[in-house]
């Protein structure tokens, strides 16, 4: 049986490659590795926790000598990296920490996949997500493409990018089997309430002011998380060692346009008075270093492995909305703090 190991997968894009490996892969072996900081929930996979070829594993990638035991006593043949800290604003307040876990903590799998590999490589590979963000900003025209120059502009984006060449570097000095791929914006259910998408839904049920960054023109492609799932699935098994991927939505918003729809949205589904949720929206200080526009070129994906997404935004948009509005308590249970608390309870009946 193959033995992959997910890190980040009670993260919301990570629980949902993780469920679709489970569910999709019986002849695998799944390990869900997370330290459970504040955006890792395992309420996210209730539905397959139970499953014989699922295994969480408790645990915080920062920790070098924990990593290289779990890959002796687990033996994984496969890793898809997810584990990051990823919220730009935090990287701002904090950047010590992006340094530490995207950093320091890639090399530490990356090592000790190397150790318990010991150029033994095939049947292994290892698989970095990363994120548009390495790129810097565009300008009103163009796309990112897999040669775009790298050109950071946050703590965040700077971590992902070091992470990103140094995987590179692992297959080009140890001949370390490796795929990267750099995703646009993700949204759908069980996005932790800090992003902008839940976070305006929230508000605008609760009646709350909607922040938006300057004048909300900054632009973002955005990526239906299981659309990006279904690439991982993708890249993984088909992708071709040593490349990078970009992976995008094909979905151009500015965060003020993105912001209109899903008032319209929401009035139409809370049966509110068009323009109410719109009357909510409350401009804010930009945020320091903020990219203009982000936009992904997906056609290295299409046509070497046939991936599309299968959502235009609007539809996407609406099953998003549906989805939180179909799981307040889901919602109440991450901002009150009450999730934490949920794999105690499942650590105590195991």
């Amino acid at each position: 049986m193959k033995k992959i190991l997910i890190t980040g997968g009670a993260g919301f894009i990570g629980s949902h490659v993780v469920r679709l490996f489970v569910k999709n892969y019986p002849e695998y072996q799944i390990f869900n590795l997370d330290a459970l900081t504040y955006a890792g929930n395992l309420e996210n996979l209730k539905d397959i926790e139970a499953e014989p070829n699922y295994t969480f594993i408790k645990a915080d990638i920062v920790d070098e000598a924990l990593m290289k035991d779990l890959f002796e006593q687990y033996q994984f043949d496969g890793v898809i990296h997810l584990a990051a800290e990823s919220h730009v604003d935090r990287s701002i307040s904090d950047p010590l920490s992006f340094i530490k876990t995207n950093i320091l903590g890639t090399v530490n799998l990356l090592n000790a996949a190397r150790a318990v590999w010991n150029g033994n490589f095939e049947g292994k590979l290892f698989y970095h997500i990363s994120t548009d963000e390495v790129y810097g900003s565009l300008g009103e025209e163009g796309l990112f493409t897999e040669t775009t120059a790298y050109d950071p502009r946050s703590p965040y984006s700077s971590s992902k990018a070091s992470s990103d060449h140094l995987v590179r570097a692992y297959y080009h000095t140890y001949g370390m089997p490796v795929v990267v791929s750099n995703c646009s914006n993700n949204y759908g259910p069980n996005q932790f309430p800090e992003k902008l998408i839940p976070l305006a839904i929230n508000n605008i049920k609760k009646m709350k002011s909607i922040p938006i960054y300057g004048k909300g023109e900054n632009i973002r492609d955005w990526l239906y998380v299981i659309d990006h799932a279904n690439a991982i699935d993708m890249i993984f098994h088909k992708g071709t060692t040593g490349e990078t991927y970009n992976i995008g939505g094909i979905n151009e918003w500015k965060n003020i346009d993105l912001i209109k729809k899903m008032c319209e949205v929401l009035d139409r589904k809370l049966e509110r008075e068009p323009g109410t949720s719109a009357s909510l929206i409350t401009f804010v200080k930009d945020r320091a270093g903020h990219d203009m526009r982000y936009a992904i070129d997906s056609s290295k994906l299409m046509k070497e492995l046939g991936w599309k997404p299968s959502l235009q935004f609007e539809e996407g948009i609406e099953k998003t909305i549906e989805w939180y509005l179909e799981n307040e308590e889901w919602m109440n249970r991450i901002t009150d703090g009450t999730y934490e608390k949920y794999y105690e309870s499942q650590y105590e009946k195991r």
